[in-house]
């Protein structure tokens, strides 16, 4: 199909986690829009060109094929893509600053500024910007100041569509989302800007479940939707912390109040600890939001469910080396799972990083498996890659080791022969169920000592 039989020529800037899949499936399902996604990492377009792409997602690839090269393509031209398009996204990556003001904390906006700045030099005609990244609020007030300060006269239209993708369900989530959100400015350029981009969605979303908001609204929302469901994690991890000291069961807690429809039974599943490019990022970010206007208390509250990820994370280590008589120095210890999620092989943030560290710290010799995860891991744990095993087989994995730590609800994992691996392991044998998905009597039938979190331990001492 020739450029000028396109109705629309939309273009994504960042080839990732986010700008990828998304575009696929904008693609797939509007094949009159021509859809362009540019990155400079050459490497990266390379493999969004073939049939191994960069990052792992259910029927991701199925779809990428289903559009590429018909209405879909990826380049590393940039310019010539910002020229020709009428519609940008940009889905760059803002991470935590590390340095200066806001450190640790605040959101690093260089990457979003500096593609901006090139959008401005190479423009030649006026465009609608998408916020696709997590930003602060009021951020497209800044973009759209540096947007429009050019001597072109060109004018640039600055959007909020926050994206609500969960890794492992991206391309159902895209397909059938709960809700599609764009936030304008509230003039007649900004709400004629936002209906251009609700009539992308509108080819397969129905109308009622597209929202539209002002702009800083939906800047908002992205970080207070991600500081909900991360809140509610780490409200029952603390109450697993609760019931393993009252023998009550958290697993029973949870359905008892999830089962309340005013509370509901999502994200109430307790675990080592939430992981992922977003939770803990932007939960920092709203908590520098709060602290820079001023609002201390608010912002010490958001920041109590960071701290609370991380004691679920030094608790679960704790544990493994209390009831291994007070020692795991010399063991072996297999991780199984490595990714922050299953479905994935994402490894940001994911909470086995923590947890091999403080097991390296305790000298303990780990060994790490994972269906999807381990080129990840290795580059996360590249300043230990002498003290540790990657092992793609987790029987291989578990032969000789002392212990087990379920890291990743890998489903894989419910249906391994755990007699086989306990006939290879060292005695007296531990699983750890960071995840709480095993069978745990039948794993203590066979003869392990099991230790779920939040949940009565089953062991033979």
């Amino acid at each position: 199909m020739k450029d000028a039989n396109f109705s629309k020529k939309i273009l994504c800037i960042g080839a990732g986690y986010v700008g990828g899949p998304t575009m696929a499936v904008i693609a797939a399902k509007c094949p009159q829009y021509k859809v362009t996604v540019v990155d400079i990492n050459a490497a990266r377009i390379d493999a969004w060109n073939s049939d191994k792409l960069p990052i792992y997602e259910p029927g991701l690839l199925d779809v990428v094929k289903q559009a590429r090269g018909r209405n879909l393509f990826f380049s590393t031209d940039v310019d010539e893509a910002i020229r020709e398009a009428e519609i940008i996204f940009v889905s760059v990556n803002t991470p935590t600053k590390s340095f200066g003001e806001g450190a640790g904390k605040a959101a690093d906006l260089q990457y979003w500024e500096l593609t901006a700045r090139n959008i401005v030099r190479v423009s030649q005609s006026d465009k609608i910007i998408i916020e696709k990244s997590t930003l602060p609020v009021r951020t497209a007030e800044a973009m759209s100041r540096i947007l429009n300060a050019n001597e072109k006269g060109i004018r640039f239209e600055v959007l909020s569509n926050p994206e609500f993708l969960a890794e492992g369900t991206a391309v159902a989530d895209l397909e059938n989302p709960d809700r599609v959100l764009i936030g304008s400015q509230l003039t007649a350029e900004g709400i004629k800007a936002r209906d251009a981009v609700v009539e992308i969605y509108a080819n397969w979303i129905p109308k009622e479940r597209i929202l539209t908001s002002n702009v800083w609204s939906s800047e908002l929302s992205k970080l207070v939707a991600n500081a909900f469901l991360a809140q509610r994690i780490s409200s029952i991890n603390s109450i697993s912390a609760l019931c393993e000291k009252t023998e009550a069961n958290v697993s029973e807690v949870s359905r008892a109040i999830g089962m309340d429809s005013r509370i509901g039974n999502k994200f109430l599943s307790s675990s080592v600890g939430f992981g992922g490019s977003c939770f803990q990022k932007d939960i920092l970010n709203l908590v520098y939001i709060c602290q820079s206007w001023g609002l201390t208390e608010v912002a010490d509250y958001w920041e109590q469910v960071i701290s609370m990820n991380e004691y679920q994370k030094r608790r679960f280590v704790q544990n493994m080396v209390k009831v291994m008589f007070n020692t795991v120095a010399g063991k072996r210890i297999a991780l199984f799972g490595f990714a922050f999620k299953a479905d994935t092989g994402d490894t940001r943030e994911s909470p086995a990083i923590s947890v091999a560290k403080q097991l390296l710290e305790e000298h303990s010799k780990v060994v790490i498996t994972d269906p999807q995860a381990l080129d990840n891991a290795k580059i996360d744990l590249a300043d230990y890659a002498d003290k540790l095993e990657f092992i793609p087989d987790p029987y291989e994995a578990a032969k000789g080791a002392h212990a087990i730590a379920v890291m990743t609800e890998w489903k894989e994992y419910k249906t391994l022969d755990y007699k086989r691996i306990f006939s290879d392991m060292e005695r007296p044998s531990f699983i750890f169920d960071g995840r709480n998905v095993l069978d745990h009597k039948a794993l203590f039938d066979l003869g392990f000592n099991v230790f779920p979190l939040g949940q009565p331990f089953h062991k033979h001492f």
